[in-house]
């Protein structure tokens, strides 16, 4: 695995020792880590920053791992793989792990190679799953680039696919003025009149389908998507 291709993995674990293990074995040349040693950093990393994998120690201070994996779920509404890791390996904790929302389960003491192979499989599982991204009643297929809204295809130019895979790759969270410049335009400079027009070119064809307004904009920062009833 090279550097261009390394997973970002965010490690939960309040026991330094054991962080810092896990930071030695994978290493810097194939992953790209973060760390947060209690569940609320953990929380607002992944309000801010995009991962491949969380690994989530069970045993947390203040807020238990069961109760953030539910948050990711729920508050965030974060897709992104949970794996747990917790002393706990009873069938009935084993239940409450996946009823709050995790994917795979990991019993301390563990070897670091089987650690590392469970990333790389959620990893891969979830490349599979994110095929086709799904926000509320949109669906889009990013194999085919193409976009459907309650099953019905909408015809988006290849501009206006763009700005609406990175409002759906970003949900629930706000994307900024340049960041959808950036993929519409690279470094090759941002027009924001066309950005205004792509927008509203898209919130056209979404609501000649149905009337909710599913593109909110902030004014003078960027724009988001939100599912129907949602404020």
């Amino acid at each position: 695995m090279n550097t261009a291709t390394r997973l970002r993995v965010l490690v939960v674990e309040d026991h330094v020792a054991l962080a810092a293990n896990v930071f030695d074995y994978l290493g810097d040349e194939r992953y790209e880590l973060d760390h947060a040693a209690d569940g609320l950093t953990a929380l607002h990393l992944l309000a801010t920053q995009a991962y491949d994998v969380i690994v989530l120690d069970v045993m947390l201070p203040g807020v238990d791992g069961f109760s953030i994996c539910r948050r990711i779920r729920e508050d965030l509404r974060s897709p992104t793989p949970v794996l747990l890791l917790t002393a706990l390996d009873s069938l009935e904790d084993k239940m409450r792990g996946f009823e709050a929302g995790a994917d795979d389960y990991l019993v301390k003491p563990f070897a670091m190679k089987e650690l590392e192979l469970r990333i790389q499989a959620l990893h891969r599982r979830s490349q599979f799953r994110q095929e086709v991204l799904a926000v509320g009643p949109l669906r889009f297929d990013i194999g085919q680039q193409r976009a459907w809204v309650d099953a019905m295809p909408l015809d988006l130019p290849p501009a206006t696919n763009r700005i609406l895979e990175t409002l759906m790759r970003a949900y629930p969270r706000l994307v900024t003025h340049e960041a959808l410049a950036q993929a519409l335009w690279g470094d090759d400079g941002a027009d924001m009149n066309a950005l205004r027009t792509h927008v509203y070119a898209l919130r056209k064809a979404i609501q000649q389908h149905r009337p909710d307004d599913l593109i909110r904009t902030s004014h003078g920062r960027g724009y988001r998507l939100a599912t129907p009833g949602e404020t």
